[in-house]
């Protein structure tokens, strides 16, 4: 019988009681396997007997809490699935009747909700997908495949017991369960929660608990390196991990430059989990690649510019196409070239969106770009611009690069991509801005 995940914690626990397992930044309070253990217990102890095998949704913040409630889920037979912190509570309800859940923990308090099937007992968790190319789905992953996914992670990033995790990135996202969730469970790798996520308070909290494993966005390392924060401000960081969305040479070498810190590219999805990382970070630094395949997984070439992952870590049967194309350069490494599914017609002529924002993020100035068809204007396109440049300095250098037909016609110029809690660009938003008259 396969192992669960309430399986390796419990041995964990028996093994090293009093060893720390999560540490408050905020309140300074650490928290030990024995202790959040005893926590979870409690909770589940107030959990109705029907709850045994059904779906269950609950919206925490990270900390021991998010955990009383996970493991709490599991010792209860149920499955869980960690929905956004941020989400109101109307929201909250919509994802978990997505979800088929049957219950739903919202404001502190258990609602049910339809009276659905069981889910499988060889269920562990379901993760939402973001819903940033549409409506998020709901995906049931086994113990055996969320283990396999922590081990991935965990022997190619070399996170080890000893490790301090830093924990900013949200515990129920796919990334955070992955690099923070999964290795506390699976290996004992303690965590810090970090007060705010802001630099100055991010850097005191180093210097105070002297984590070694800084799992990251893009955005924060941006934000962290244009801050008035000292060299050494991070120096007890071993390993700065970027995922959620793709980390651009010019933010990399940023912060190579200012705390002397190189960081390492991670690439999956919710589907698979991890897939590559860049191990030396020299990829990284050059905007070459996410890196090479993980220990554990295999990539395959499919048809279109697509490609094949397979793992005892993917859903289902162990091999998934993601929507991105992508290319193996000569070094073995992943180059992305934009996502799937993008193809519109323009004047006549076909055009593919996430090729036409690659180009343009390949000159200079311009961090992100977003591209989609004008929402007034048929066979025009519309533009949101992630640059320093003003509209007037931006359009002289689009006409030097782009071809009369493929020039937005409406272009709006911000200094930064608005973000989802996940790092991702926020398309709702982009949306939003370029239908403003």
């Amino acid at each position: 019988m396969a192992v669960t995940l309430i399986q390796t914690w419990t041995r964990l626990v028996r093994a090293q009681p009093d060893a720390v397992a999560l540490i408050e930044a905020a309140s300074a309070r650490t928290w030990t396997r024995a202790a959040l253990t005893a926590h979870a217990e409690t909770w589940r102890a107030a959990l109705p007997a029907t709850i045994t095998g059904q779906r269950v949704t609950f919206a925490l913040p990270n900390g021991p809490d998010w955990f009383a409630a996970f493991l709490g889920l599991l010792l209860a037979g149920a499955v869980p699935i960690p929905l956004d912190p941020s989400e109101p509570s109307t929201a909250q309800r919509t994802l978990a009747a997505s979800a088929r859940a049957s219950f739903a923990w919202i404001d502190g308090r258990l609602e049910s909700l339809d009276n659905l099937p069981r889910s499988s007992p060889r269920a562990c968790l379901v993760k939402l997908t973001s819903g940033s190319t549409g409506s998020p789905r709901a995906l049931a992953f086994t113990h055996a495949q969320m283990l396999a996914d922590g081990r991935h992670v965990c022997t190619s990033m070399g996170i080890t017991p000893d490790d301090l995790n830093f924990a900013v990135i949200p515990f129920g996202h796919s990334y955070g369960l992955g690099n923070l969730v999964i290795p506390l469970l699976a290996q004992g790798t303690p965590l810090l929660c970090a007060s705010v996520p802001l630099p100055h308070a991010l850097a005191a909290d180093i210097a105070r608990w002297r984590p070694t494993i800084f799992p990251v966005v893009p955005a924060l390392l941006r934000v962290l390196a244009a801050a008035d924060l000292p060299a050494n401000a991070l120096a007890s960081l071993r390993t700065i991990i970027s995922a959620g969305a793709p980390l651009s040479a010019d933010i990399a070498q940023a912060f190579h430059a200012k705390f002397g810190l190189t960081p390492h590219s991670f690439y999956g999805s919710s589907e698979t989990g991890g897939i590559t990382y860049d191990r030396s970070g020299e990829a990284t630094l050059a905007g070459r690649s996410v890196g090479t395949p993980l220990d554990g997984v295999t990539l395959t070439p499919a048809r279109g510019q697509r490609f094949r992952v397979t793992s005892a870590a993917v859903i289902g049967r162990g091999s998934f196409s993601p929507a991105d194309r992508a290319t193996l350069n000569s070094h073995g490494e992943l180059v992305l070239q934009g996502r799937t599914g993008r193809l519109v017609k323009i004047a006549g002529r076909r055009l593919d969106l996430a090729g036409l924002e690659q180009t343009l993020r390949s000159l200079p100035g311009i961090r992100d770009a977003f591209v989609v068809p004008h929402p007034q204007t048929l066979d025009e396109l519309a533009a949101v611009i992630a640059t320093p440049l003003s509209a007037g300095e931006l359009r002289p250098l689009l006409r030097a690069r782009l071809a009369v037909w493929k020039m937005p016609r409406r272009l709006v110029v911000v200094s930064e991509f608005p973000l989802t809690a996940r790092g991702k660009p926020d398309t709702k938003e982009l949306h939003a801005l370029l239908n403003r008259p």
